[in-house]
C-alpha cells in the first residue's frame, strides 16, 4: 500500500476514536444528571423559602383576624337585637294570653316551678304536654284563672302549640294558637273553625264529632281535617286535666 493510504486509514481510526470518546462523555454526563435527579427529595423538589413561610403565616393570621372580627360583629348584632326580639315575643305572648282571658288586667310570669304534675296526671294527657302556665290576674291582683300552654303532638303536620284560658270554675274561656303547621285550607282553618267553639265552654272532657255538635261537650270537626280537630281537642282536655289535678285551689307547692 502507498504511504498515503496508510495515512488515510490512520486518520479514519483517529476520527472514530474521537467519536467514541465524545459519545462516552455524553453518556457519562447523562448518567450523572440521572443520578442527581434520583438523589433529589420526593415531591416537586422545590424548596420552600423563608419568604414563602412568612407569607403563609401572614395569610393565616389575616384569615384568623377576619374570623375574629366577623364573630365580634355577629355578637354585637345579637346583643343589640336580643332585647327587641325578646320584647316582641313577650308582646306576642301577652296578646295571645289576652285573647284567651279578656277579663284579665295582668298576667304573672310562669308558675310551672311551683306546680306538681304527678306521673298519673301525665299519663292522662292524650298525646300532649303542658309547656307553661301563667296566672291571669284581675285589676286588684286577684287570681281569675290560668293561661295554660299546651303542645299537642298529634297534629297532621306536626306539633300544635297553643294557649288555653281556664277560669277558676273550670270554664274554658278560649284558645289561641302560637304555632301550627297543618295543611293549608284544611287543618290550618283551626283558628277559624275550632277557636270559636271553645269560647266560654264548660265540660269535664270535650269530644269531636263529624255530624254537628249537639251538646256542650261536643266540638264540630273541621271538614276533611279530623286529625287536626282531635289533636286540638285532646290538647284542651289535657289543659283541663292539668287544671283540675294540679292547679285547682291555687298553685300547689312541692
Amino acid at each position: 500500500m502507498s504511504k498515503d493510504v496508510f495515512k488515510s486509514v490512520a486518520e479514519i481510526e483517529r476520527a472514530e476514536r474521537k467519536k467514541e470518546e465524545a459519545l462516552e462523555k455524553k453518556t457519562s454526563k447523562r448518567g450523572d444528571k440521572a443520578r442527581r435527579r434520583s438523589e433529589r427529595p420526593s415531591g416537586s423538589g422545590k424548596r420552600v423559602t423563608v419568604d414563602e413561610i412568612i407569607e403563609l403565616i401572614r395569610n393565616t393570621f389575616i384569615i384568623l383576624a377576619i374570623t375574629v372580627v366577623a364573630g365580634g360583629i355577629l355578637g354585637l348584632v345579637y346583643e343589640k337585637t336580643k332585647e327587641p326580639i325578646a320584647a316582641m315575643e313577650l308582646k306576642t305572648r301577652q296578646n295571645a294570653c289576652k285573647k284567651v282571658f279578656i277579663t284579665a288586667s295582668d298576667f304573672s310570669g310562669s308558675v310551672m316551678d311551683s306546680v306538681v304534675i304527678s306521673d298519673e296526671t301525665k299519663a292522662e294527657f292524650s298525646g300532649a304536654d303542658i309547656k307553661d302556665c301563667i296566672e291571669a290576674l284581675g285589676s286588684n291582683g286577684e287570681l281569675l284563672g290560668y293561661v295554660i300552654e299546651v303542645v299537642s303532638h298529634e297534629g297532621y303536620g306536626g306539633d300544635i302549640d297553643f294557649y288555653v284560658g281556664v277560669s277558676l270554675d273550670g270554664t274554658v274561656n278560649g284558645i289561641s294558637f302560637i304555632e301550627i303547621s297543618e295543611t293549608a285550607g284544611l287543618g290550618m282553618r283551626a283558628d277559624e273553625v275550632l277557636s270559636p267553639q271553645f269560647k266560654n265552654r264548660h265540660a269535664d272532657e270535650f269530644k269531636v264529632t263529624k255530624s254537628g255538635s249537639s251538646s256542650s261537650d261536643e266540638i264540630d270537626a273541621i271538614s276533611s281535617a279530623t286529625i287536626t280537630s282531635r289533636a286540638v281537642t285532646g290538647g284542651v282536655n289535657a289543659a283541663l286535666i292539668f287544671f283540675r289535678e294540679s292547679l285547682e285551689g291555687g298553685v300547689k307547692d312541692e
